[in-house]
């Protein structure tokens, strides 16, 4: 061998011999190849170790393209006709008999002699391995949409039971999960309520007292309550529990209802708030979240000219209000900002044609976690004569011109009024769009330019920027 170490020396010109160098040679891979000048295979040598030789069988005396596949005979016939000293590649053999499997080959021509030798690696059981890592990952993909799946499961059946639920750690006594229904019930929001001490929601128990009675509970085969006070609430309540085990830990799947007497009183006071409803002199409406009447008692029925509620329930409250969406998407934006919102004037349209003023009360409430807004709807003609002094309380210049009643004729006093009162009516307007002065100049039934002069007027546009 030369002093160049990617050199090979030439082949021994006795047989024996050079069986013997390429015996050596196969030994330090799984497929050896000695390809002719002519590009025919003159030895196959298959390591015995690598289970190819039923695979090689006939390769001798075979065209050297015949043995690849067709994208990996382009790609060493290539490095054949261009490239030199020792040339690693990765090529797929395939033949007539349907087989087909890789090899990583270390290509190099012999020196003198014009033969290639070829010395490969069998790559199958990398590739098995790389298709055992492909099918692991669908595996885990697929055990990943059954979790989700089942965790969608839970979570409905959780907030569609109408009882509300706990489920608790027998072990450290904290809150592991819990419905809306349950979190209404303590009287504080499902997050804050989570990986909470369940003994601290309810009054005078110890956390291991607690879970220790309910433990004792859970075990019993009869149905046993364990009668409680919320903290938050007051109400009293009452609490059966169940034992399982997940996740190598004992949790409690407790189911709480009010107690006899809590159910007593919510009767009462649920028959005494139907009574309200239909019995009323003031409109009662309930809108969902997108202004849309789900429930109106007779009163608003009344005050619409509407004949029964089916033509009432499921109209957008838009159709019965003057300023029709301009009305409605104030009410409704001040209301889920804020909660409520009190003395909105406005007037209802009425199924003849007609208008009625009227003064709007709205609470923003939730059903079952969903929002829900309630109005109460008033004829403003008598609260027109109890709103004003209420008013002038609050306003220096309404007291000015009230204290001159009697001192100066009613011409004056309406002359002193006038600016006063249209520099509310602007504020007002400016207060429930959120200073916004294009609703507000539509709720006053002016032009944009009108209002920008008048705001200008009464040295309130700084603030209305602000």
């Amino acid at each position: 061998m030369t002093d160049d170490a990617h050199v090979l020396p030439d082949l021994p010109s006795d047989p024996a011999a050079r069986r013997l160098v390429l015996d050596l040679v196969a030994a330090a891979s799984d497929l050896t190849l000695v390809v002719g000048p002519d590009g025919i295979v003159e030895t196959v040598l298959a390591n015995p170790q690598s289970g190819l030789a039923a695979h090689v069988g006939g390769w001798e005396g075979q065209p050297i393209e015949s043995l690849f596949a067709a994208e990996s005979w382009a790609k060493l016939s290539q490095r054949l006709a261009t490239a030199s000293g020792i040339q690693t590649l990765e090529l797929n053999h395939a033949g007539p008999a349907e087989y087909e499997f890789p090899v990583r080959y270390a290509i190099r021509k012999w020196e003198g002699s014009g033969r290639v030798l070829l010395m490969g690696r069998d790559l199958r059981p990398l590739a098995e391995v790389q298709q055992q890592l492909v099918l692991a990952h669908r595996a885990i993909g697929r055990d990943h949409e059954a979790q989700r799946e089942l965790e969608t499961r839970y979570r409905v059946l959780m907030e569609e039971n109408s009882f509300p639920l706990l489920i608790v750690s027998a072990t450290t006594g904290r809150i592991v999960d819990l419905n809306s229904s349950a979190a209404r019930l303590l009287g504080a929001p499902r997050n804050d309520l989570l990986n909470a001490a369940i003994a601290q929601e309810f009054d005078g128990r110890r956390r291991g007292e607690l879970l220790e009675t309910l433990s004792k509970y859970a075990s019993n085969d009869t149905a046993s309550f364990l009668d409680l006070n919320v903290r938050r609430t007051g109400q009293r309540v009452k609490i059966n529990a169940k034992m399982f085990r997940a996740s190598r830990d004992r949790l409690l799947l407790c189911r709480i209802s009010l107690s006899e007497s809590a159910q007593t009183q919510q009767s009462d006071r649920s028959a005494m708030l139907d009574s309200l409803f239909e019995k009323g002199i003031d409109g009662i409406v309930f809108l969902d979240g997108n202004g849309v009447i789900k429930a109106a008692n007779e009163a608003f029925l009344n005050l619409t000219d509407s004949h029964s509620q089916s033509v009432v329930i499921d109209r957008s409250f838009s159709d019965f209000l003057s300023r029709g969406a301009v009305d409605l998407k104030v009410l409704m934006d001040n209301v889920k900002r804020v909660g409520h919102l009190r003395h909105y004037r406005t007037r209802l349209n009425t199924d003849y044609m007609g208008e009625v003023s009227v003064e709007l009360s709205a609470t923003l409430v939730l059903d079952r976690g969903k929002p829900l807004v309630a109005i109460i709807v008033r004829d403003s003609v008598v609260a027109d004569s109890i709103v004003w002094p209420s008013a002038a309380a609050d306003n220096e210049g309404l007291r000015n011109v009230m204290r001159l009643v009697g001192y100066s004729t009613l011409k004056d006093i309406v002359a002193e009024t006038t600016e006063i009162i249209e520099k509310m009516c602007i504020e007002a307007a400016l207060e429930m769009s959120g200073n916004n002065r294009a609703a507000a100049a539509e709720l006053l039934s002016l032009s944009r330019q009108s209002l920008y002069v008048k705001l200008r007027k009464f040295g309130i546009l700084n603030k209305a920027t602000e």
